[in-house]
């Protein structure tokens, strides 16, 4: 089993984050009303508070907050319209979990106003494709920056499903996106990387990048690896519906981390940080 590196990373108001000593459990929020997993559930806001609350109390490292879906096949929403949905939330969980908080958006516009509630870390599915803005945001705020591997629009992912590769093509295009941080200011001691799993990626490429950790782990960077209920694991369990692929999920966490994730972005907490708790025993062992 091979070593993981271990990292700080500075967030706001002097706080920080140590990634590597054991394997940090961020717990997925959407307050959408369309996401794959559990859209609607948590619109209002104090529907979200009390449901941040608890995965903090179940043992998440740290709360995803994301205000439209990027499920494939979602339509994007105005940034205004973000901001109404994710708004009232922040302002919520920035005094009601001491947990780090971190906004899902690829939107200059919401990310601004996340890291103005007191936002921690910035979480770019686009890898700052869109908009490489956000990366000064990160910058000027201090907040951390995570950059995931995708290709298209969500509405279109998977006409750019199309490697020969999955490691290399997905390290270069990680390796791209870091180079895009640092050019537009963001400082490269403060991005962690996700390879997308799901994202403009078949089920086979999906399980390809999972098997890939160690080779990413080259670009020098923390990884943040999300398998949670996403479709791709119904190749090895047969169709179901995503409340019903935990025990799945809990597989593909424990290969992320043994195979060197610093980070599992997942909905289900409670399950998963005891997955996580087991894996980083065997990781300790196998040392």
């Amino acid at each position: 089993m091979l070593p993981r590196a271990k990292f700080i990373l500075s967030l706001p108001g002097g706080r920080t984050l140590q990634l590597g000593v054991r394997t940090l459990v961020m717990g997925v929020l959407n307050v959408t009303p369309d996401s794959f997993a559990d859209g609607g559930l948590h619109l209002d806001p104090g529907a979200a508070e009390a449901a941040a609350v608890q995965m903090e109390a179940n043992g998440a490292d740290l709360i995803d907050v994301g205000g439209e879906s990027t499920r494939p096949g979602s339509e994007a929403i105005s940034a205004e319209d973000e901001i109404r949905r994710v708004l009232p939330v922040l302002k919520r969980l920035t005094r009601s979990v001491t947990v780090p908080i971190s906004i899902d958006t690829s939107k200059p516009d919401v990310a601004r106003a996340a890291v103005g509630e007191g936002v921690g870390l910035i979480n770019d599915v686009t890898g700052l494709r869109y908009d490489a803005a956000l990366a000064g945001i990160a910058a000027r705020s201090g907040a951390a920056l995570i950059l995931m591997h995708a290709r298209g629009r969500s509405r279109d992912m998977y006409k750019e499903a199309s490697y020969s590769s999955v490691s290399t093509e997905v390290a270069d295009e990680l390796g791209a996106s870091v180079e895009r941080a640092v050019a537009a200011g963001a400082k490269r001691d403060s991005l962690v990387l996700d390879p997308g799993l799901g994202f403009s990626k078949r089920a086979e490429h999906s399980y390809a990048a999972l098997a890939a950790l160690p080779e990413f782990a080259s670009l020098g960077r923390p990884l943040l690896v999300g398998p949670s209920r996403k479709s791709f694991l119904s190749a090895a369990i047969g169709e179901r519906p995503p409340d019903r692929r935990d025990m799945a999920t809990a597989a593909a966490v424990t290969a992320a981390v043994l195979l060197g994730a610093h980070i599992v972005r997942v909905h289900n907490v409670p399950d998963m940080v005891d997955v996580v708790r087991v894996a980083d025993q065997i990781r300790s062992a196998g040392r």
